[in-house]
């Protein structure tokens, strides 16, 4: 099994291998990781892009009015983490699905760590079908999201060396 990760997006793009698997091949109980801090920017922009502009995420007063300590990042924004995990190791992978459980808030500034985790593998026309396990971790231990996805990867040679950008 190897664990993989990406440093926050503020940091050198550059890959960290937990794992002395000589093979860079993906397995079932795989894990890949990336860690990012998400700023006000970044809710603003997603906020254009996804023409979602909830006071909740800009507000504070609104945010702490409806229970909130602060203001929230858009769910749909921390989820992102997963495709982005999965085509820096897969460039060419399709994201097919993905179901979600939002189970805590996501403060801009908090720290983030998304996950995946490879929990079946099946071969289709010479293309991959994989099911991952997907979880996020707001300070390394706090579960805020979970689910699984599906992607259908080119390979499943695990890819290290490109840049984040």
């Amino acid at each position: 099994m190897f664990i993989r990760s990406l440093r926050p997006s503020s940091a050198p793009p550059s890959l960290r291998c937990f794992s002395s698997s000589a093979l860079n091949v993906l397995k079932a109980g795989d894990v890949m990781r990336q860690t990012r801090v998400f700023s006000e920017e970044d809710v603003f922009e997603f906020s254009k892009v996804s023409h979602d502009s909830n006071p909740l995420h800009f507000d504070s007063k609104v945010a702490r009015n409806a229970g909130f300590e602060e203001r929230l990042v858009h769910g749909m924004l921390v989820a992102a983490l997963f495709p982005r995990i999965i085509s820096f190791h897969f460039p060419g992978a399709v994201y097919v699905s993905q179901s979600l459980n939002f189970r805590l808030p996501v403060y801009i500034g908090d720290k983030v760590t998304g996950e995946v985790q490879a929990m079946s593998l099946k071969e289709n026309k010479k293309k991959y079908i994989v099911k991952f396990k997907t979880k996020c971790f707001k300070n390394d231990e706090i579960l805020v999201l979970d689910g699984e996805a599906m992607a259908i990867l080119p390979s499943l040679a695990v890819e290290q060396e490109h840049s984040l950008d």
